[in-house]
């Protein structure tokens, strides 16, 4: 948006278009990236033996080199589109774009697909926790910002695929605030979402997981006998605590104990 500024300044510097142009694709691709790393971990915590197999593992990998690949490959062409004046590079040019922002589209859809899978198929083990909040908000987080991002990446490759306007007879598409609302508008609203939301704390895990039962290994370190497919148990004693929001509201943990007789004999 700064860089818009200046060019809204510097009309005919043609490098500060450049600029300003390459920054409104590539801005967002932080966040489809955040939010693939967020359905990662959904994934694995919900189905460990699948989220954790090494071809899931190298796919992702390779979904992130090709983001990079592609952002590469959006740099180049809009550069080189500034500075032709060939019908054909130009051609080329765009064709490159538009493949960039389809992959793109891609991307940010993906994160909608594999949480919905994670909830149809069913689980084998209890959903391993991690990070602070329920699960169900972990999920409503993901899946609305995930959606708010496709919205704008299906807007921006819906537009491009139609046929070029001439300037004096522009669609309701080329307004000023579609640009901006499809654009930098969702994109606001997104960041903000992470912020109030805490996503740093709801989607924390512990440094160094490399396999099920990692995620947990910091809320069962008091606890070394249990494994990551039995649910935490809370053992009620003289001694009462104050249950965490997850003990309290979710059906992943269970009771047990019991009860001293000399505690509840008659006076």
């Amino acid at each position: 948006m700064i860089l818009r500024i200046v060019w809204a300044n510097y009309p005919h510097d043609v490098q500060i278009a450049i600029a300003a142009q390459i920054f409104v694709s590539a801005g967002v691709l932080l966040l489809f990236v955040i939010n693939l790393i967020f359905a990662q971990r959904i994934t694995r915590a919900a189905h460990p033996h699948f989220g954790w197999h090494k071809i899931l593992s190298i796919a992702f990998k390779a979904l992130y080199a090709l983001v990079i690949a592609m952002l590469a490959m959006v740099i180049t062409a809009t550069v080189q589109s500034f500075y032709t004046l060939n019908p054909d590079i130009k051609r080329i040019d765009r064709d490159l774009q538009m493949t960039a922002s389809t992959y793109f589209l891609f991307i940010s859809f993906l994160p909608i697909v594999l949480v919905i899978v994670g909830l149809i198929v069913p689980r084998q083990t209890r959903v391993e926790k991690f990070g602070s909040g329920r699960w169900r908000s972990k999920i409503a987080i993901l899946l609305t910002s995930a959606f708010l991002l496709c919205l704008g990446a299906t807007f921006r490759i819906a537009t491009m695929y139609k046929n070029p306007r001439p300037l004096n007879n522009p669609a309701w598409y080329h307004a000023k605030w579609c640009f901006y609302f499809f654009n930098f508008v969702i994109e606001i609203i997104v960041v903000y979402l992470y912020l109030l939301l805490r996503v740093d704390r709801r989607f924390h895990i512990p440094n160094g997981s490399k396999g099920p039962g990692d995620y947990s290994s910091e809320q069962m370190q008091h606890s070394p006998t249990q494994t990551s497919d039995t649910p935490p148990r809370l053992s009620l004693n003289s001694t009462t605590r104050i249950l965490s929001e997850e003990e309290l509201f979710d059906d992943d943990y269970s009771f047990e104990g019991t009860v001293n007789k000399e505690d509840h004999s008659p006076a």
